[in-house]
């Protein structure tokens, strides 16, 4: 829905090609609300609800939202906005170096953070988190993934060797909230029986689970929220990109494969 909502959008705005300053933070203003409007089949008109994370979460949850959940919500959108030259955060540099308006851009990250490397990893780390509290243990759920040579979701990251700064702060959110309680434990039992056989930290997919699995939503809610989130750091990127000289992000192949059977004729 954030993909396809993102074209439409483009479709609608007759000035997307404008790239000026102005224009590009118009165009944020406008489609990160609409993103959000986008998420449900019967919301099509946005109307002003409030908060960007109280809308969101009328959008992901059906259960009522209090306080202490909105600012794990609202500080979860913060924290995401931007973190380095992501895989998503670099092709939106690389579209926006080739001079593509920002809907555009925005729509290249939305494509890259569909792996499940990326925004798709709190997802995984969701069910993960479902299914230790389903079976009360992390230590048969842990051995499946790995007999399955699979890599645990929510641990480990490539810039951080020990707990995930974003992690940390969210946890110390979610330790506010009663009802966050079953979830956190999971967390940690998988956390401590992942310990066992590599030494890996929580990483913030893991907070997002923690907080999606214990707020009614769906698996799919912390890649949603990571999506909403980034958007804003994407445009940032983009209007920057748009400062530097077009087609920089252009590399050059040099080719390695067999050579031909005979010499090319001049």
């Amino acid at each position: 829905r954030l993909r396809v909502a993102a074209i439409a959008a483009a479709a609608a705005d007759p000035l997307r090609f404008d790239l000026s300053e102005e224009a590009v933070l118009g165009t944020a203003r406008t489609l990160i609300p609409t993103l959000v409007a986008a998420l449900t089949p019967a919301r099509y008109v946005y109307r002003d609800e409030g908060s960007l994370a109280r809308r969101l979460w009328g959008q992901l949850s059906g259960r009522s939202a209090d306080e202490a959940a909105l600012r794990v919500l609202d500080t979860a959108l913060a924290l995401l906005v931007d973190h380095d030259l992501a895989a998503s955060t670099l092709a939106v540099r690389v579209a926006a170096s080739a001079r593509a308006h920002a809907y555009a851009a925005v729509s290249a990250g939305l494509g890259v953070i569909e792996g499940p490397l990326h925004g798709a990893a709190s997802g995984l780390a969701h069910k993960l988190i479902m299914e230790v509290l389903d079976r009360g243990d992390a230590g048969p759920v842990i051995a499946e993934e790995l007999r399955a040579g699979r890599r645990i979701p929510g641990l480990g990251h490539r810039l951080y060797p020990g707990e995930d700064p974003r992690a940390r702060v969210l946890f110390e959110l979610l330790e506010e909230i009663p009802h966050s309680a079953p979830a956190l434990a999971a967390a940690r039992d998988i956390v401590a029986t992942a310990a066992r056989h590599t030494p890996l930290h929580a990483n913030v997919d893991l907070a997002l689970a923690v907080f999606t699995a214990s707020s009614a939503m769906p698996a799919t809610a912390g890649e949603t929220i990571f999506a909403v989130a980034r958007t804003a750091g994407w445009i940032a990127h983009a209007l920057e990109e748009y400062g530097e000289r077009p087609l920089r992000m252009r590399p050059s192949g040099h080719y390695t494969g067999p050579r031909p059977p005979q010499p090319l004729p001049e």
